[in-house]
């Protein structure tokens, strides 16, 4: 992460809430009420997206209407379909498969409800924003540290999330743009994950440190729950803290394998940053304005405005400035102590 991106990030929220009021939730005489959806709850970092999305959308007089599907593309259909009976006045969704879930926005639009893809690019359909974190950059800090850790050489195993996933393409994507500069470093493995599954990863490892006989100098995970499943196969080899790991979305339990050693660094996802830029997207398209966006992606149907928030890496050196005074995990959880 770029100190220029960084600033322009906080440059564009500045510009957003200074044109904002608590009132900026309403639309003629009625709150905005905001369909909010995510694929899941099963991870631990979803409890977050919805209470930061939900606090700030209240802040500024709307109401939220939640739902989370259990990774299930039926049951999100049918979620969608609920909210939209409700008359919701703009729809974010985290699409469980994003190739697919067109079907949901051409229900919302069909009702005049604009769509705002959040997290994950909801591809061939008419969506109006996508809020997202900068996936790519994920990749990037990863591989940049592996490759600091490991000499610039050695044998690499990644773990993607679920195939198709538009993060998890990304996080890879980054991840690779590094590591062919290298020429002694040799991805032996990289496979998808359904479900970004920890068993799956942990079943991945195993077997692919049976194939190289332990030969393995770092694993690079698209989440920090495939990383623990990582952890776990090394573990199980006493390699633990001798290979390189690295995961996202800086859930507490990396956080905690970060400072035994365990886990080499994660990701910080700013959660927060994300949630709220996707309520003043939502806001903004509910008023009838183009919302606020730093770039455009092409998702096959059109050219999607898209609002990139900011991630950070986080290692032994840094965790208590980038996590603890964050605001993501108390000092108490992370240290074990009173929090000081």
């Amino acid at each position: 992460m770029t100190f220029r991106f960084g600033s322009l990030f906080l440059l564009c929220c500045a510009s957003i809430l200074s044109n904002c009021t608590r009132n900026a939730g309403v639309v003629g005489e009625k709150p905005v009420r905001i369909g909010f959806v995510l694929a899941t709850m099963n991870e631990e970092r979803y409890s977050k997206d919805r209470e930061y999305f939900t606090n700030f959308a209240k802040t500024h007089g709307a109401t939220v209407e939640f739902a989370s599907c259990d990774d299930k593309v039926d049951v999100q259909t049918a979620k969608v379909e609920t909210l939209l009976s409700k008359k919701v006045d703009v729809l974010v969704v985290q699409p469980v498969n994003g190739e697919t879930a067109g079907t949901v926005v051409s229900m919302a639009k069909r009702d005049g409800v604009p769509v705002v893809a959040y997290d994950r690019l909801i591809r061939n359909a008419d969506i109006d924003l996508y809020v997202t974190q900068d996936s790519f950059q994920v990749g990037v800090l990863q591989a940049q540290a592996a490759v600091k850790a490991t000499h610039e050489k050695g044998n690499y195993v990644i773990l993607m999330g679920e195939a198709g996933h538009s993060v998890a393409e990304e996080i890879t994507k980054g991840v690779l743009s590094v590591l062919r500069k290298y020429p002694n470093i040799k991805v032996v493995l990289k496979q998808n994950h359904p479900g970004w599954s920890t068993a799956l990863a942990l079943t991945t490892v195993e077997n692919t440190l049976t194939r190289q006989k332990n030969n393995i100098q770092a694993i690079l995970a698209n989440n920090d729950g495939m990383a623990m499943g990582a952890i776990k196969a090394l573990d199980e080899q006493k390699l633990a803290g001798q290979v390189f790991v690295a995961g996202a979305d800086a859930d507490l339990s990396a956080v905690k394998d970060i400072m035994k050693g365990k886990q080499s660094m994660t990701v910080l996802k700013g959660i927060k940053p994300l949630a709220e830029a996707a309520v003043m997207g939502a806001l903004e398209l509910a008023a009838g304005k183009a919302p606020t966006h730093d770039s455009q992606t092409n998702n096959g149907k059109r050219d999607v405005w898209v609002m990139n928030t900011p991630v950070f890496e986080v290692n032994q050196s840094n965790i208590k400035s980038q996590v603890v005074e964050y605001g993501f995990h108390t000092a108490a959880a992370v240290y074990g102590g009173s929090g000081t």
